[in-house]
């Protein structure tokens, strides 16, 4: 069995995110969602868990970040190119996000941009050219 990943985010407004995660193109996995906390499914082995401020607290007794201004970790997903890159940013954008909080990187082989959702998690998106990569660390 595939090892999964569950990033779980608190969030201020539960429907609104939820509504940003699915125009960025997250599913809702309903058997896992109430009116505390919602699974948000990106593939098969990655599911973003929007929890209230409320249940957040329940799993993790530390203060909540205000993640607009501070920042603890970035999250990086892949994409298939560099196109879904700036796709899946526009999307984010358009849907009330933040795009490129952090400067657009393109290293000729690695190619990402970023997004800051609703309550400003940062997701970093980025499309990697295998081959290119390895011709790269081959060269030094």
């Amino acid at each position: 069995m595939s090892k999964l990943i569950f990033v779980n985010l608190p969030v201020a407004d539960l429907s609104a995110s939820m509504a940003f995660y699915e125009r960025v193109g997250f599913t809702n996995n309903p058997q896992f969602t109430d009116n505390t906390a919602a699974c948000m499914v990106l593939s098969e082995t990655i599911h973003v868990m929007l929890l209230t401020h409320e249940k957040f607290s329940f799993f993790c007794k530390r203060p909540i970040a205000d993640a607009h201004a501070t920042a603890q970790m970035l999250i990086c997903i892949s994409a298939a190119s560099r196109e879904d890159v700036d796709a899946i940013v526009t999307k984010a954008a358009e849907s009330g996000g933040k795009a490129d909080p952090n400067a657009p990187q393109d290293f000729g082989f690695m190619y990402g941009r970023s997004y800051e959702d609703l309550d400003g998690h940062i997701f970093e998106v980025m499309f990697m050219d295998m081959e290119a990569a390895q011709r790269t660390m081959t060269q030094g």
